[in-house]
């Protein structure tokens, strides 16, 4: 295997150079999806359009990435890694200009999809940075780039409001625009170059992706745990700018934006959550994130109210909201990597494909619930979705114990016990090493 890090006199710190600019740039990429959530109002008022005009344009974004972890990510098993990551991020810089300079809200959204396409170079860097970390600290490895990712997706919110507040809203989008290509420049200096892992033709590559599918049920039901606490995160954000710039809080743009450091919670999750991941707890971690997520939005749901008591609880809620849904995020990427670790960026695809869709589908009905309902509406939709994915890790939960119990009286004494692992019910995988699997 040939690589950059590997040519030099120092491979441990070209790693670590690599690591901490994947950090930072999945961070800034990711971030241009997040800068129009607390602009709502302002850009509502720039192009003359309704609250559900804006909401289907930050849905748009979400399919959009959607269909770009369909078909692009699956490249990062075809192609050189670091050629495709450093093409689609261009491209992302190329969409953000647009962006700014759009004279309507047609052209404004044709640019946000571009973005949203591209801008999954992110979930390239994700199964490249666990590609190069070190046996059993996957999880580590994974999580120090996702907080990377989950600060830019909190700070973007921050930057957005205080600098549309100060300069206009056009200037965040340009902003935005010159932090992703000092993004391309560190990326194309300090990745490694690497193979690809597979040589198939692209509509093989495609259909292998909905092999893995088929043939991994733990993916399977890792997707519909993250994609229902994902599809609460995009119902919150979706609505929570009109909720606070109306009356009784009238908050600016800058405001607004603030609000969304209460999010600081979700990077600690991540952290959290790769540590008990190589523990082998992170079957069990999913489900308390997942009761983080749903008793989040009890404090959230009060924030519509008046007084300073109403503010308090909204932000308890949402630090113990990006909590939970950052820590089942992490907590499932660490368990579905170590399935096939020839597949990552398919893997990766599918998990995320239909990630970004429940996203997408929550950001679409919080729109239409906060039009007709207000923030109860919104409320209430943002603790029925966490709730399902949690009863429904009750029911995995059940089988494969039971699955492991029936095993277990299958195998004649002496021979040993399988060990309980993220595999589906009825496939259980022994631990060669009698730590516990990641994927516990």
């Amino acid at each position: 295997m040939t690589s950059r890090a590997i040519e030099t006199d120092h491979p441990a710190r070209t790693q670590r150079h690599a690591v901490a600019a994947m950090t930072f740039a999945t961070g800034v990429i990711v971030a241009n999806n997040y800068y129009a959530q607390p602009l709502e109002d302002a850009l509502a008022g720039a192009f003359h359009a309704s609250s559900s005009a804006i909401g289907a344009v930050l849905t748009l974004i979400q399919l959009s990435y959607a269909l770009g972890l369909a078909t692009l990510v699956p490249l990062g098993d075809l192609l050189e890694r670091r050629r495709l990551i450093v093409t689609m991020v261009s491209v992302t810089v190329i969409g953000m200009v647009l962006v700014a300079v759009a004279p309507t809200l047609g052209v404004l959204a044709a640019a946000a999809a571009m973005v949203g396409l591209t801008t999954v170079a992110a979930q390239v860097l994700v199964p490249f940075a666990a590609h190069l970390a070190p046996k059993g600290q996957e999880g580590k490895m994974i999580s120090t780039v996702m907080s990377g990712l989950l600060i830019g997706v909190l700070v973007s919110r921050v930057v957005a409001g205080l600098v549309s507040q100060a300069l206009g809203w056009r200037a965040v989008f340009i902003l935005g625009a010159l932090l992703t290509a000092v993004s391309v420049a560190l990326l194309w200096r300090t990745l490694p170059v690497l193979p690809p892992a597979t040589r198939v033709r692209y509509p093989a590559l495609l259909r292998s992706v909905l092999t893995l599918l088929r043939e991994e049920p733990v993916l399977r039901w890792r997707i519909v745990y993250s994609a229902s606490s994902y599809a609460a995160f995009g119902a919150l954000w979706t609505s929570i700018g009109f909720m606070l710039a109306a009356p009784p809080h009238n908050f600016n743009e800058g405001s607004i934006g603030l609000f969304a450091l209460f999010g600081v919670a979700g990077a600690v999750g991540a952290r959290f959550a790769g540590r008990l991941a190589d523990r082998g707890w992170a079957h069990y971690a999913v489900g308390g994130f997942l009761a983080v997520a749903v008793v989040a939005w009890v404090p959230i749901s009060e924030g519509a109210g008046a007084g300073v008591g109403a503010l308090v609880a909204l932000a308890i809620g949402l630090l113990l909201f990006d909590l939970g849904v950052q820590g089942v995020h992490v907590s499932n990427q660490a368990i579905i990597y170590a399935l096939r670790p020839d597949a990552r960026s398919r893997i990766n695809s599918a998990y995320m494909t239909l990630y970004f869709l429940g996203g997408a589908a929550g950001s679409g009905l919080s729109a239409v619930l906060y039009a007709g309902h207000g923030w109860r509406g919104v409320s209430v939709l943002g603790v029925a979705l966490p709730a399902v994915g949690l009863v429904l890790w009750v029911v995995d939960t059940v089988l494969r114990r039971r699955a492991v119990s029936v095993s277990s009286r299958a195998i004649p004494a002496g021979t040993g016990t399988p060990s309980p692992t993220g595999s589906a019910p009825g496939r259980p995988r022994s631990s060669r090493s009698g730590r516990r699997s990641p994927a516990r």
